[in-house]
């Protein structure tokens, strides 16, 4: 069946990969860039808070935050993503990407970290799949989600040279009876600067957010002008694009269905529930307290360079040969496989001979959430959606994803402590304890696996063909009939 489709839009699709292309992975990776920075930085910064203003000198132990302070260190975060992730999905339906993409309130709020970068989620997934030709579409979307790789780097060295730098010219007190259990005064500049340095790359990239137009698929099918949107593709893809006369189906009632209606239900009602439903399991599983046992930066920097990084482009230089079912089916396949091999034998792991084992364990399961699900489930809600409601459900999986996230991060924090209360750590109930935690995130892992069946397969297709928008133009053929617009 021949595709229908406007003519500026099959430009895009056809166009072979330009600069524009690389510039706008640069330009859309760099909210994922500062989020990884910030939540590889916030699980330092909250140990070096624990150690500057909880420390105890009566205690043996180095001081550290209580389950309250945490909890609302980490939870603000989370939740404010969440937040961003609706509000500025839905406000890329109805003011534009790129209109909200570089509005100066949006850069402030993603100096609320949580909030701004929420709202990087849906909007520059969807600026870069409207942007990407059909070819490569996929290892583009990922490319720019595999910013957050460089990011845990970037977090990475960043906190490795600043404490170096405070180590050596900061040394504990001389009066402190155990180095280990202290904490220079000193040491409160150094979470000041790693968080500091997570504010450049939204100011280094505000300029270049303003030169970019609006996409093409938001002017011509969302807010309907043919001719703006093959004016600017024309200088984009530098090509002269004749505007089509006749282009009335964009116009039918039948594409301006809403979210909350019995048509969307129809034609995107289970692929939302399996894009949700596989984020929310991925990020219960990931966002766990197993980090902890690898929480020095030096530990997580080479984890995320031999594992978390090489799985992300693994996933871009594969995706358009695999597909993405293939993909994210194989990722969880493989997780729940190394998540039972770290559970069942754990006590064979934690033994000290046994840790670097445990860590290519470890590492392969991050490889393999990145060269999966974790790639993916960005990846998807990008192309599925018809565009004039995209952003707001790439938004939805997104703040799907993060409320596992919260579930996953202070559930396994309080079932993983011991069922024996002497043991737990201070102020934490007794849980289940690691073992049957772990268990159950292998659990989580295969019942997202079979959720993903639930999600079709976008390769080598263009956005309209899987949106069903090109099939409402086949329908009217030559038809020249002006329809009434229905509003939401």
């Amino acid at each position: 069946m021949a595709e229908q489709q406007l003519g500026v839009l099959k430009a895009l699709d056809l166009a072979k990969t330009q600069l524009y292309h690389f510039t706008t992975i640069v330009i859309a990776g760099m909210g994922f860039f500062t989020d990884a920075y910030d939540l590889f930085c916030v699980s330092l910064v909250t140990k070096l808070l624990g150690r500057l203003y909880y420390f105890n000198p009566l205690s043996e132990k180095p001081g550290s935050l209580p389950p309250h302070v945490a909890a609302a260190v980490n939870g603000v975060a989370l939740c404010g993503t969440l937040a961003g992730q609706l509000f500025f999905g839905w406000l890329g339906d109805k003011l534009g990407r790129k209109k909200v993409y570089d509005d100066p309130v949006f850069c402030c709020f993603w100096f609320w970290l949580g909030f701004g970068i929420g709202g990087d989620y849906p909007l520059s997934a969807t600026i870069m799949s409207e942007y990407a030709n059909k070819k490569t579409r996929g290892a583009f979307i990922a490319a720019v989600f595999a910013m957050q790789g460089v990011g845990i780097l970037a977090g990475g060295f960043v906190a490795l040279a600043v404490s170096s730098i405070f180590d050596k010219n900061f040394p504990a007190p001389s009066y402190a009876v155990d180095r280990a259990l202290s904490t220079p005064p000193q040491a409160d500049y150094i979470w000041r600067i790693i968080v500091m340095f997570g504010a450049l790359p939204a100011a280094l990239t505000y300029y270049w957010r303003m030169k970019m137009p609006e996409t093409a698929r938001y002017t011509a099918l969302v807010a309907k002008n043919i001719k703006q949107a093959t004016q600017e593709m024309s200088k984009v893809l530098q090509v002269d694009l004749e505007m089509e006369e006749r282009a009335d189906f964009i116009k039918d009632p039948r594409l301006n269905y809403c979210l909350f209606s019995k048509e969307f239900a129809k034609r995107h009602g289970l692929p939302l529930l399996g894009c949700t439903s596989t984020w929310f399991l991925l990020d219960a599983e990931t966002m766990n307290g197993i980090n902890e046992v690898y929480m020095i930066a030096r530990a997580q920097t080479l984890i995320a360079f031999c594992s978390t990084v090489p799985g992300y482009w693994f996933t871009v230089a594969f995706i358009e040969i695999m597909g993405r079912f293939a993909i994210q089916l194989m990722g969880f396949f493989m997780m729940t496989v190394f998540m039972f091999a770290i559970a069942f034998p754990y006590d064979h792991w934690i033994k000290p001979e046994n840790r670097i084992g445990f860590l290519v364990m470890y590492s392969l399961t991050f490889f393999f959430a990145n060269f999966g699900p974790n790639a993916t489930t960005f990846i998807v809600p990008a192309e599925i959606f018809p565009a004039r409601l995209r952003s707001t459900c790439h938004g939805i999986s997104a703040a799907t994803g993060k409320a596992g996230a919260f579930v996953g991060a202070f559930g396994f924090l309080y079932a993983a402590q011991p069922q024996d209360k002497t043991k737990t750590d201070a102020g934490y109930p007794p849980g289940i304890g690691v073992k049957n935690s772990l268990i159950m995130l292998g659990v989580i892992n295969f019942i997202g696996m079979l959720f993903t069946f639930l999600i079709p397969e976008p390769k080598g297709k263009s956005l309209e063909e899987l949106s069903g928008e090109s099939e409402v133009r086949k329908s009217l053929g030559s038809h020249n009939v002006i329809f009434s617009t229905s509003s939401c």
